[in-house]
């Protein structure tokens, strides 16, 4: 055969196999799907908005803290799924938001220095006081599977168990009551945190802390005049407080405003 006959058989058997059903061009098989065509995979709940999520992390870092845990942890959290859709754009801001009900988010700097305060070790029981939307929740779930929260508003407590559950964060218990009773049956608890002001420590959350165990609580009775506590038992059961800071939180409820 020769070389010009060899060239055209290929050529034909070339024409011959890409008209063949079912078979189309290596630039058509490997074309990429675009973010929203149809096919294309949607980034998951907790990788999406990772840009904003960091320069949140980096207004945290200007107060001054340094937790890589803590930092690692609030850099991870997608905290765009625990508010309203209305506030979606402001989710990544330092500042906190309403969730419904009269309730908020806290903003993110008090998260984390609330957490940092409450310095959670592996296998560490902790307790939460106010679940909100569930973003403080799990938050705590990257330090410890041992979380606990209680919230008054039902409707808030059932889409927060909702929520955690969807994003994955299921190994939180969740439960519809009054707070100021604390847990009785899960406690005693290594660390107890409020996200609600109560004008005093509730002296049931003091019986269900560990000795020893660190609480982080908002108290005060007027919204210019409330002190982030840390609340310390040490090893024989004493009481130890230091105010942290001046701050803002919605009141501690004894009763559901939803409830008819």
């Amino acid at each position: 055969m020769t070389m010009r006959c060899r060239d055209a058989l290929l050529c034909m058997l070339a024409l011959l196999v890409a008209a063949a059903p079912g078979c189309s061009s290596v630039t058509e098989n490997t074309q990429v799907a675009r973010p929203g065509a149809p096919g294309a995979k949607e980034p998951s709940p907790v990788a999406a908005r990772q840009r904003q999520r960091d320069e949140m992390v980096r207004a945290i870092r200007g107060y001054g803290l340094e937790d890589k845990a803590v930092l690692a942890a609030m850099a991870a959290v997608p905290r765009h799924e625990f508010v309203p859709p209305a506030y979606s754009s402001s989710a990544y801001d330092d500042t906190p938001l309403p969730i419904g009900y009269g309730q908020t988010i806290s903003q993110p700097y008090i998260v984390a220095e609330m957490t940092r305060q409450l310095r959670l070790g592996p296998g560490a029981k902790v307790l939460e006081i106010g679940t909100g939307s569930g973003y403080q929740a799990a938050v705590l779930t990257h330090f410890t599977s041992e979380v606990y929260t209680i919230e008054i508003v039902r409707p808030l407590a059932e889409e927060a168990e909702k929520r955690l559950t969807r994003l994955g964060y299921s190994t939180v218990k969740v439960r519809c009551g009054d707070g100021f009773n604390g847990w009785p049956q899960a406690a005693p608890f290594d660390a107890i945190i409020g996200t609600c002001v109560a004008g005093e420590v509730p002296p049931p959350l003091i019986e269900q802390l560990k000795a020893p165990g660190r609480m982080v609580i908002p108290i005060g009775e007027e919204p210019g005049n409330q002190y982030l506590m840390l609340i310390e038992k040490d090893a024989d059961g004493k009481m130890h407080r230091r105010p942290l800071m001046a701050v803002r939180f919605v009141p501690l409820l004894r009763g559901d405003p939803t409830a008819k």
